[in-house]
Parts: structure tokens; sequence; C-alpha cells
């Protein structure tokens, strides 16, 4: 992560550590004289970092050989002036029509040959020749005009990547995968073998034969759907590493990022492949309404920083609001737009940035809120913008602080992600990211902190792994998770965990494969269950969705739960065996948020993990920790619409929030926040 007053002060602004606070800024959609009281209103909400000229290439490159950078030098000079200083975008999120009309083999293709055409935004192939062509280009000349500006803190490569166009199979990307393939597996005989081509007589002898899996009369090969997953995500981090690449030619000293998507189902980008090619890692997010909203939110926020590594990271887009694209758009309640920023800078946000700045009057995002909304500054919204600006700024002393790691660790993992929900698989009801966030919020609802991390990460020091759905496993892996147990860690896993290998081949001898030793049983037939069907535990829980049948194999195995109906009544269904100074346990159906808590309050019991906080905080709260070396950073987040002693903690108040002040000083306010300054 560069450093936070170079990120957000820029070369002439920097002082004073602060957290960032701003959106994208569009004056491009708004006539000039708007641009002053723009300006005017910023330092009036307290902004100080604005990202800008995201989707503005058709305004700067009028035509393949006309520029115009007048308006754009007019921006920069104007944030310069008021102090806020710019996250510059490369504006090559989406071509302008002259450059598709000119040049229409740039267009991605769907699956089923179908064109993307113009007239929404990202209509580009990311494996095009031709478009990296003139994204270059412009990339070029914005580092040659720009480097040098005051006003310049960032540059922002695309916006996005990947968000409309990450699947493209047109004759480009089928020409980049045959390459790719060849790189990963340098012979036809060993792809063959990967993607077990002796099935169905699918065997290549000439990588002239293979295509992406487009529209087939049945089911594409699994391993092939994988690659293509995997070859994917890569294109995409190959053009930001052009685009990368150019920019640190030409200005060296500014640092580069991207907006990821770590939230709800997008899931074509691995992040954690990508965060090594960038200087800092953002993201954008935007709450999914539902039972779970929050703890969603939570869980995206507490992933993107796993993905940084534990660093500090930049919120690059959130909604002040309500969005535009989901069924029913609502808006957020009062209290909501503190908590959910706070709950971001909880997770090790350094920056909380919006989209966007003023509502647009025209286009297909003109009903998505903003922080200057259609009603004015004379408005409820614009207010608490000013008052969270008023907050952030107070929270200068935590720029900089890491997240504090927490005893227990949430895997996630995206190719088991990928695979797990691939097509002819037991089940086609499976989500992944919904089992793992189901953990995480029992875990929210038990009191406990957990930090969710990539899958590859080292979990030494960890005293509790939760690996759900962990499909998709290497031998090393495995074995790395089976020392992690051995000395001393506690690993629960659960249902299709561990049946492939990194060529989506059956893990033989038994469900769940990989870890079956581990573990102490085995499964011979998976048992999905219908749409509307339960299982009953004879612990209380009631499972869905899937109910494995477990034989358990080894004597030390002991069973927390069996099934209590249904043809498996009397069979386990929650298993757990003490192994070296350790223990692995397994979870044979899914049990969602209510039924978890029990087992998560058990397994961290045995462990001898406890939650850190007291009722009536504990379940009612999220604590989540930041930490540096003269100072612990507690942030505590009403998840209830009530008010809640501040019982059994204490601290120097940094800043508190909520939906009204009439419980008193003493009191977490409805839908609020409080962040403590405590001892290291």
């Amino acid at each position: 992560m560069t450093d936070a007053r170079r990120l957000l002060g820029g070369p002439e602004l920097a002082r004073e550590p602060r957290i960032g606070y701003g959106a994208d800024y569009n004056p491009d959609q708004w006539p000039r004289e708007v641009w002053a009281e723009d300006a005017r209103l910023m330092r009036a909400a307290g902004v100080n970092v604005v990202s800008v000229a995201i989707f503005s290439w058709a305004r700067l490159q009028p035509g393949p050989d006309e520029w115009d950078f007048a308006w754009l030098d007019e921006v920069m000079d104007l944030m310069h002036a008021h102090g806020i200083s710019v996250d510059l975008a490369t504006a090559t999120a989406s071509p302008p029509p002259w450059l598709t009309a000119l040049h229409p083999e740039v267009l991605p293709e769907t699956r089923t040959g179908d064109t993307l055409w113009p007239g929404g935004r990202q209509q580009w192939r990311p494996t095009s020749p031709v478009f990296r062509r003139y994204a270059l280009a412009l990339v070029e000349k914005m580092a040659e005009r720009y480097g040098d500006h005051p006003a310049l803190a960032a540059w922002h490569v695309s916006n996005e990547l990947g968000c409309h166009n990450a699947h493209d199979y047109s004759d480009d990307a089928a020409a980049a995968f045959r390459t790719w393939l060849q790189e990963r597996y340098t012979t036809l005989d060993r792809l063959n073998e990967a993607w077990g081509t002796a099935f169905w007589s699918q065997r290549y002898t000439d990588w002239a034969q293979i295509l992406p899996p487009r529209i087939a009369a049945s089911y594409p090969n699994p391993t092939q759907q994988i690659d293509f997953k995997r070859f994917s995500s890569d294109a995409l981090v190959d053009h930001l590493r052009a685009e990368r690449d150019v920019l640190r030619r030409i200005t060296p000293e500014i640092p580069v990022t991207t907006n990821f998507m770590v939230m709800g189902e997008t899931q074509a980008m691995n992040y954690p492949t990508w965060a090594p090619e960038i200087d800092f890692v953002s993201n954008d997010h935007y709450v999914h309404p539902g039972p779970q909203a929050m703890d969603e939110l939570s869980f995206s926020a507490n992933l993107t920083s796993g993905v940084a590594g534990g660093a500090p990271w930049f919120l690059m887009e959130h909604s002040t609001s309500a969005v535009n694209w989901q069924e029913i758009n609502t808006p957020k309640l009062p209290g909501e737009l503190a908590r959910d920023s706070l709950t971001h800078v909880a997770h090790g946000a350094d920056a909380v940035c919006f989209f966007q700045w003023r509502q647009s009057a025209a286009g297909a995002e003109k009903y998505h809120s903003a922080m200057v909304p259609h009603a004015g500054q004379d408005s409820r919204l614009f207010r608490d913008v000013v008052a969270l600006g008023e907050t952030l700024a107070g929270l200068a002393p935590v720029v900089g602080a890491g997240r504090d790691r927490a005893r227990v660790a949430i895997l996630f993992d995206w190719e088991s992600w990928w695979a797990s929900e691939l097509d002819s698989h037991p089940t086609e009801l499976l989500r992944y990211r919904q089992e793992a966030l189901d953990w995480y919020s029992a875990l929210l609802a038990a009191g406990h902190r957990a930090d969710v991390v990539p899958a590859a990460t080292d979990v030494d020091g960890y005293d509790v792994v939760v690996a759900p759905v962990l499909h998709m496993v290497s031998a090393e892996r495995a074995k790395g998770l089976q020392v992690f147990v051995e000395n001393g860690g506690h690993l629960v896993t659960t249902y299709f965990s561990g049946v492939v290998d990194i060529d989506d081949h059956i893990w033989l001898g038994g469900y769940p494969g990989a870890f079956r030793d581990l573990l102490g049983i085995r499964v011979e037939e998976f048992a999905p269950l219908r749409d509307g069907d339960e299982v009953r535990l004879d612990d209380g829980s009631v499972g869905t969705l899937w109910a494995d049948p477990v034989d358990v194999v080894a004597e030390d195995v002991e069973v927390l739960a069996s099934y209590a109906d249904g043809r498996y009544t009397g069979r386990a269904a929650i298993t757990r065996r003490p192994v070296g100074r350790g223990s692995a346990a397994y979870v044979a159906t899914r049990l969602g948020r209510e039924g978890l808590v029990p087992v998560v309050e058990r397994m961290l019991s045995e462990a001898g993990v406890t939650s850190e906080l007291q009722a009536p905080l504990r379940g009612n709260v999220e604590l989540t920790v930041r930490r540096r070396e003269d100072a612990a950073f507690w942030f505590l987040v009403n998840r209830t619409d009530r008010a809640l002693p501040l019982a059994g903690v204490d601290g120097e108040v940094l800043a508190s929030t909520g939906a009204g002040d009439d419980a008193g000083p003493d009191h977490l306010q409805p839908r609020g926040v409080v962040v403590l300054r405590r001892p290291a």
C-alpha cells in the first residue's frame, strides 16, 4: 500500500494523515457554471479526493486524430485550487462510438456468438490487439499531460475491469486462450490429460482445434470451462498490466490502482492474483437487500482486506442511498450512510468514496443516488454527507493502521467458487459464496471476529480455520491444512469440500477426497436435497440443500450430531476428530446462519476462543479492530435498530454516529457506530 499521505494529499498538499473522502466526479456531464459550485460544496462536505475522467474517452478523443484536454486541464486546476486530490482515470473503460464504428472487431462476443453492441459500456474485448493499441495511446497521452500536475494523487486504470466483458468468446479470445493454454500445459498430451479428453472423444491433436467453451450440444468439458475462467481473469489482468506499465514508465512516482468488485455474486475476477499488480487495492461495493445485507457488506469489506494482505485499501465506490439497478431500489434508512461507510473503514479502508458526486440528470444511472442529490444541498442526504465528512476527519489517527488479526479465519477460494457451481453437478442450487457468508453471519451472531482471507493465505497463527465448500484442493493445500491441524489448529470444513484437484479430477476413494483421512470419515455417494426439502438433526437444527450420508471410519471421531429423520436417520451429520494437537470437523449439510450459530459456539469453545464482547453487545454489535504499534482502534457497529448500552468496553471516543442521540453518550445509537482508541 502506498503511503496514505502521498495518495490522499498529492505531491504538494500532503501535510497530515487523513481518511480520503470523495466520489467519482463527472464534470463533463454538466455545464461549466456548475463546476465552481461543485468545488464549493466539496469543501463544505470535507471532500479531499475525487476520481475524474472514468467515462470520458469520447470527450477526450472526439476522433481518431483529435484530442480535447482543455476541459480536463480546467477541472484538474480547479480541484488543486480547492485542495482536492485527483485519482485520475485512464478513461479506457468504454470506447467511443467512432472507435467501434471504425473497428467493429473490438466488440466482444457471447458464448452463443452474439455481438455485444455499443450503447452501454465496456463494449470491448480484453484480448483485442486493436483495442489495446487505441487504449494505450490514450493512456500515454494522459500520462504525458498530467504526470506532473500537482493535483494528481493516483492513476485509476479503466473501471471495474470485467464487470460486463469478463467472458469474451470471440476469435481474438480463442487465439489468446490457445496461447495461454500452451504456456500452462506446454504439450497437448498434458492438456488432454488435464481436460480428461478421453471422455466423449474430445482428444485434441492440434492446438488450433481448441476453442473457448462456446455453446455446445451438451455440457462443455468442465476443465475447459475452469481453464477458460482462469484465462479470462488473466486476460483482464494482462490489460491492467499493459496500462500500468505505460503509467509507470512515464510517471514512476504516481501509484496505480484499479477498482475491484468484491461484492455479491461477482465472481469472474480472481482478485488475489490481481492485487500484486497494483500499488494499492481499491474496491467497489453496493449493498444487496435482504436479511444478510449488513453481513454481506462486512464480509466483502473483510475479504477486500484479505485480498490486500491486511494492508489499508481504498473504497472507490459505494452508494449514499438507493441504487438504480436492483429490482426495487429503496433508500437507506437514517444512520445507514455513515454505518455502511464506517464498516468499510473498520475493515481497513483509508478512503471512503461514492458513485458519484452529483446525481446525473440524464443517462442510465440518473436514479442512482449521489453525494449531491437531485434535490440539491438543501436535503437530508447532503446534510448526512457533510456529517460523514466531519466524522471521517476525526478518524485521522486510524490512517495507516492495519487490520488486527482475529483468531478465526474463513478461507475463500475463487477457483472453488467457479468449480463448485459448474453444470452437470449433484445440484445446481449450491451457492458457494452463500455458504461462506452463512458461516460469517453465524460468527457475527455469536459475537466473534473472523478474518475472511484468500484460500492460499498462510493460516499459521489462527486458532480456527473454516473452509466452507473448499471444493478444489491441491495435494499441497491438503497437506498444509493437515499440518495446521497437527500443530494445534482447528479446521472446520463442509459438504462438497476436498472433492477435486486443480484439474477438476475427482480425488478417488470416497469423499471428501483430499480431506477424507484427516477427518476420519467417508462418504460413498452425494445426497443433495430438492429445493424446499429439509432434514432434521438430533441437535434440533435443520439442514437444506445437501445431506451427506457420513460413514465414520476412524475410531477417534466424535459424532456431534446425527440425522433425526429421512433416509439417513442415525447417520453422522456433524463430526469432529482430534488430530495431533488440533482437530478437524465436518458439517455434512447446509445449516444456514441460525443452524450454524451453535456449531460455531461449540467449535470455538473447544478451541479456547472466546468473544471479546459481553451482553447485550455480543451478537448485536460487530467488533472490528485496527491496530498500530501505539494504539488499537475498536469499531463497534450496531447491527440493530435500537440503542445499546456500551457495556464492558472503554476507550477514547474518536467517532460516534447513529440514527438518534436520545439514548445518551454511554449508548451505541440505533444503526450507529462508535470508534474507540484503546491502548495497544
